[in-house]
């Protein structure tokens, strides 16, 4: 999505933008393209827009929705998809209601007029955080129509941080514009649109692509692969995504987006296994061989990487397949995949494992490919490795206060 922005002023009354001035033909024909998509009883209904240019909080601890709870991201797009709020999220009136007595120690204004529990909410991870703010706006705008991350959180693309903005599609605007942390964009490009769970998104495909243009070459990659990973419940092909990219006027990320469609493979099972092969190509290893299958003792063991000129593998590990929330399931999975590495081993495979944490410090991730073996190879990409700390669209970690949390508007 070619982005342009501008300055401007919220309206401190109602805390949306001023409206455009439409033609009547143009508000007809979105008004239209709303209804049909509100009683389509297909429930997630695709249409196309056109744009001119480029609960109650009570006392005790509320366990988040699903959408990667305990601090990991789930494996599938289901999973990490958030179609509700993480957290209870309930209006001034709502409390008046329900007798409850607001206070800002006990609860946070998520957006003007929306609150939710401080303690459950400061608990959350980033991504968490950002599903309860993106929340929060479509419950306040739900005519909206949500792109960029903020699709992502009900696609359940990967996100890796709390996103700093909402992103708005408004094909009805003669310009992108910012209200406070509301960025509303406009496009030359066609966005088809789905209705899930009642919210309004940019479909799967173009969300993914308009994202992949913007976002950190390893981001990019992760939520190109969890589009078209099957093991993820992705459901488009490589193909669908440069189709969708070939068929958009801007040039924007076009250099990023070769570099995606170089290296996208829809087998990566998880955003972590996506990051690790990025560092491992800018580390300078050998390109791994993806979920290589092993048939030893009469058992078949599939690794995420292989190196064979080595025969090393290694494993980017998802804490949450082993089920941690569980202690007999979890100590049976552990016991599991302690026997499995065991048998690899007896066959001569050096072990490498590490988690997502470590691939983006980087230096975690090479120790342990260096103590399996795993030969360097080519020359460190040292630009490449520098792009993992730029988190240019996230909020600050330093800014996460309440203070800060408490103005959002």
């Amino acid at each position: 999505m070619h982005i342009h922005l501008a300055r401007a002023t919220l309206c401190p009354a109602c805390e949306r933008p001023p409206a455009p001035r439409i033609s009547s033909a143009r508000k007809n024909r979105r008004h239209a393209l709303i209804l049909a998509a509100a009683t389509d009883s297909g429930g997630s209904p695709h249409f196309a827009l056109a744009g001119e240019l480029s609960t109650s909080a009570g006392p005790g601890r509320v366990r988040p929705q699903p959408c990667g709870d305990d601090g990991v991201m789930g494996q599938l797009l289901s999973d990490r998809a958030c179609l509700t709020s993480p957290l209870p999220l309930f209006t001034a009136d709502e409390a008046r209601m329900l007798g409850i007595r607001l206070s800002a120690s006990a609860h946070v204004a998520v957006r003007r007029g929306v609150y939710t529990s401080r303690r459950d909410y400061e608990a959350l991870t980033p991504w968490q955080r950002y599903a309860v703010r993106v929340h929060a706006y479509s419950r306040t705008h739900p005519h909206s129509v949500l792109c960029l991350e903020s699709a992502a959180v009900v696609h359940g693309l990967p996100l890796f941080g709390e996103s700093r903005d909402i992103h708005v599609y408004d094909p009805d605007r003669p310009s992108s514009t910012r209200y406070g942390d509301v960025v509303v964009h406009t496009s030359r490009d066609d966005r088809a649109v789905q209705r899930t769970d009642g919210i309004l998104v940019t479909a799967l495909g173009e969300t993914a692509v308009d994202l992949a243009r913007l976002l950190a070459p390893a981001q990019a990659l992760a939520v190109t692969d969890a589009a078209i990973s099957p093991a993820q419940g992705g459901m488009l092909r490589l193909a669908d995504l440069r189709e969708i990219a070939d068929g958009q006027s801007t040039a924007r990320g076009t250099k990023l987006l070769e570099w995606v469609w170089a290296h996208a493979d829809g087998r990566a099972e998880s955003p972590a296994e996506s990051v690790s092969r990025a560092v491992i190509e800018w580390s300078g290893y050998p390109e791994p061989e993806l979920q290589h299958e092993f048939h030893y003792e009469g058992v078949r063991d599939r690794v995420d990487f292989y190196f064979p000129g080595c025969r090393a593998i290694g494993e980017a590990d998802g804490w949450q397949k082993y089920a941690l929330e569980d202690p007999q399931t979890a100590g049976k999975r552990l016991a599991d995949e302690k026997r499995r590495e065991d048998r690899l081993r007896r066959h001569t495979h050096p072990f490498a494992r590490w988690d997502l944490s470590d691939a983006w410090r980087v230096a975690p991730m090479c120790h342990a490919l260096d103590l399996a073996g795993v030969p360097r190879v080519r020359p460190l990409q040292r630009g490449m490795l520098a792009t993992l700390r730029r988190r240019h669209r996230e909020v600050a970690r330093e800014s996460v206060s309440r203070a800060r949390i408490s103005a959002q508007s």
